[in-house]
């Protein structure tokens, strides 16, 4: 039994902002992405990047870490502080301390250079799928004063909006399908980012921030348990009052 292709991704339209110092870097990047089909805008540093966003916001940044001046990482802060737009970190070097500082102000990816030029933009349309609303009618997930809008990519804690990444919903979404399972890191990063492999701190840090935004308590988490030597557990016993449903009339799982 073949397992169905993905329809082609439609990037007519799509704008993604390049930003990297680096002229040969940008140009190949570029490049890549316009034979794809993209829109692209390219900025050469933090301001222009800001400047280049302010004037057309874009639909995804590649944002490189080691930026003169303002780096990546306050780039991607304040981008991230003005509305929800996915990055993907582009780091030197294979540092684990570089790869979780970009997770932890928001990116949803990154790639380490020397990269392919062919990964970067597959990279690129797997977040922009994955950012944009389903086509596929779903009910809304609820659980303890969580609401999980799939369709419309929203989600509100007790009536606030969250303000999440790409990943952060979606890791949030597949908790709340799938309540009560323990799943460990290799399958938390294989069901949420599509992945057979990859940097398991990348896992780690996405609880951690949702974590901070959907607890009450982040040091004693009562929603996203640890399961030690196992990975992570939506605890539906931490969600009862409101319980769990998909849509009306949904089952609590």
């Amino acid at each position: 039994m073949h397992q169905q292709q993905p329809q082609p991704y439609d990037t007519s339209g799509t704008r993604v902002l390049v930003v990297d110092d680096d002229p040969t870097v940008a140009e190949i990047v570029s490049g890549y992405l316009d034979r794809a089909g993209y829109v692209v805008d390219r900025a050469v540093d933090g301001p222009s990047a800001l400047a280049q966003a302010t004037a057309h916001w874009p639909d995804l940044v590649v944002l490189d870490l080691m930026l003169p001046g303002m780096d990546g990482l306050e780039v991607c802060r304040r981008m991230r502080g003005r509305g929800p737009v996915p990055v993907i970190m582009l780091t030197a070097r294979g540092d684990e301390d570089d790869r979780i500082l970009g997770l932890e102000v928001g990116a949803d990816d990154y790639v380490t250079k020397p990269f392919s030029p062919r990964e970067l933009v597959l990279r690129v349309e797997s977040v922009l799928r994955r950012s944009r609303p389903s086509a596929e009618p779903r009910g809304q997930l609820r659980a303890a004063g969580l609401s999980v809008d799939p369709e419309g990519r929203r989600a509100t804690k007790d009536g606030t909006e969250l303000a999440l990444t790409v990943r952060e919903f979606d890791l949030l979404a597949f908790f709340l399908r799938n309540p009560g399972h323990a799943y460990s890191r290799e399958e938390l990063m294989r069901e949420v980012w599509g992945w057979d492999f990859g940097d398991l701190s990348t896992v780690t840090v996405h609880v951690r921030r949702l974590r901070a935004k959907i607890e009450t308590d982040p040091a004693r988490p009562a929603l996203i348990q640890t399961v030690w030597g196992v990975g992570y557990r939506f605890d539906t016993a931490g969600a009862d009052a409101a319980g769990v449903s998909e849509g009306e009339g949904g089952e609590d799982r």
